[in-house]
């Protein structure tokens, strides 16, 4: 969302100009964090054709974070002065959205901001996880260090969610192929070839042939409707997902999808054992890194468990007293957690849970994507010999009859 700032600096000088930002207490939040007392903050509408479209395919991704982490890593090392290095890293960074971003840093940092508060005025592009291990690294003199675990860290998980949408990619495009001809078919190339059969009369036709005219005549007589139908059910399932319930039946269903809800039960475990490891490694008080990985986890039903968990520490309990409360969370886990906490090593045998599970989920959509091919081959075999033989079997019977 785009506002219209004007503001004061502190050296007395009015200054006027847009900011992006997610809502209007964000923009402030991240002009004062700059130092700025702000004299008028107003939204600024802008329809969809008068929006700039390029800055929708300029915003940095994933790889973009952790080439500027890595990158700023080195700088460091070579012991480049960090606003030197953040000026460096901002002219030579293509996406102008990210340009932006990392000069509003760099300014920030050479105004007397540590790097943790200037990252925090972005927080759509650095979260929680980001900052506090950045923070982490200043307090223990160890930026460079902190940066680069990160960088790490960034890497692995766009390596994991790469592999999945690689696995699902191919058949969700089949899928989607499948059901754009299946559409062209029925309304523009099967009532025409099926009338044939439907002026014969009291023909006896095949079972197929008849519940594909049935089919066809329905689609075609209540097109619009369907049409309709299927639109707004789409648009009040897209609303529903947005509501709190939502999101929470569509994480539950997420962990529990035949299959597949194992994978994904796994890839959250694995998040959680490597985020709280780091967090822990870093020097991050307990407390801070369950409520940190609660934030970042992604799974409403995950989120629960970190922040009974959290509260469990608070009162003196242990995490895997707490983690053994629940479902979600495997005995596996839960035993292994109990023995790093008993033996002070909880951060070592978090790691460990991460490998484990990570090795296991990639396992799991290894095997996925060599079962998917075969099965959807099975698939468009069964529907091509269904329409083929709904189509030429009347036709060899009229042969025969003829």
């Amino acid at each position: 969302m785009d506002f219209k700032y004007k503001i004061k600096t502190q050296t007395g000088e009015i200054l006027e100009g847009p900011i992006d930002a997610p809502d209007e207490e964000a923009a402030v939040k991240t002009l004062q964090l700059k130092g700025y007392t702000i004299l008028s903050l107003d939204p600024v509408n802008t329809g969809l054709l008068s929006s700039d479209i390029s800055q929708y395919f300029s915003k940095p991704s994933n790889k973009d974070v952790v080439l500027f982490t890595r990158q700023l890593s080195t700088l460091i090392d070579a012991d480049m002065p960090l606003a030197e290095g953040l000026r460096t890293l901002a002219k030579q960074v293509e996406k102008p959205t990210f340009k932006k971003v990392i000069t509003e840093i760099s300014e920030a940092v050479e105004s007397g901001q540590s790097l943790s508060a200037a990252l925090a005025a972005t927080p759509q592009f650095f979260g929680s996880f980001y900052i506090k291990l950045v923070q982490s690294g200043e307090v223990s003199g160890k930026l460079q260090e902190s940066l680069l675990y990160l960088a790490d860290y960034l890497e692995k998980s766009q390596s994991i969610n790469s592999k999945i949408r690689g696995a699902l990619a191919y058949p969700a495009f089949v899928v989607f192929a499948l059901i754009v001809v299946t559409g062209i078919m029925v309304i523009y190339v099967l009532p025409q070839l099926l009338s044939i059969f439907e002026d014969l009369g009291d023909v006896q036709l095949p079972i197929t042939t008849r519940i594909l005219i049935w089919v066809t005549n329905f689609v075609n007589q209540y097109l619009y409707l369907l049409t309709i139908l299927i639109v707004g059910s789409i648009v009040i399932l897209w609303r529903f997902l947005k509501t709190s319930s939502g999101k929470s039946w569509f994480d539950n269903f997420k962990i529990n999808m035949p299959s597949l809800g194992i994978v994904v039960r796994n890839l959250y475990l694995a998040r959680i054992s490597e985020s709280l490891s780091t967090l822990i490694k870093s020097g991050i008080p307990i407390l801070d890194a369950l409520h940190i990985t609660s934030e970042l986890v992604g799974n409403m039903n995950y989120q629960r468990v970190l922040l009974d968990a959290e509260e469990s520490v608070r009162g003196g309990g242990t995490i895997s007293e707490a983690f053994s409360k629940y479902s979600e969370v495997p005995p596996l886990m839960t035993s292994m957690m109990s023995i790093g906490e008993k033996t002070g090593k909880l951060d070592f045998m978090l790691a460990h849970i991460s490998k484990y599970y990570k090795s296991e989920s990639e396992t799991a959509i290894s095997n996925i994507s060599m079962l998917i091919e075969p099965i959807l081959v099975l698939v468009l075999g069964v529907a091509v010999a269904v329409l083929v033989s709904a189509i030429l079997l009347p036709i060899y019977n009229l042969v025969g009859v003829s």
